[in-house]
């Protein structure tokens, strides 16, 4: 797991960086820098007003006496999704994006949800329950 964050924190850095020199030869330093200032702005918008969105869903079935599991894997989604649109470049932000965003959510809430049924599987992640 060690060697797979540090492959992280040193691959994406690398490509992020060499992403926005590109754009920045292409459009310009500063509009390049405008934009992810942009993109970091919009993207603590969405993550916040998605977030309030799912929480009051959430809210709802919780005081149905429902277990609000769907919604529990939404704000995971949104709360990586918000991460990564506040983390400056554009890969990230695109991420970002699709994981905030409600209409391609579903395609890494099933990524998501096998990858939580595998780490339970293996005896990775444990639950305690009190009575």
């Amino acid at each position: 797991m060690f060697r797979l964050l540090l492959a992280v924190f040193i691959v994406v850095p690398a490509i992020e960086i060499a992403f926005m020199i590109t754009l920045g030869h292409f459009i310009g330093g500063w509009t390049t820098f405008a934009l992810i200032v942009l993109s970091g702005f919009l993207g603590a918008y969405f993550a916040k007003r998605e977030g309030s969105k799912v929480w009051e869903y959430a809210r709802y079935e919780w005081s149905q006496g429902q277990l609000p599991a769907k919604h529990l894997l939404d704000g995971i989604c949104i709360f990586v999704g918000g991460i990564l649109l506040i983390t400056p470049g554009f890969v990230t932000d695109i991420l970002g994006f699709l994981l905030v965003f409600p209409f391609t959510r579903p395609i890494f809430k099933v990524l998501f949800l096998s990858l939580i049924q595998k780490q339970i599987g293996k005896g990775r992640i444990n639950f305690f329950f009190r009575k």
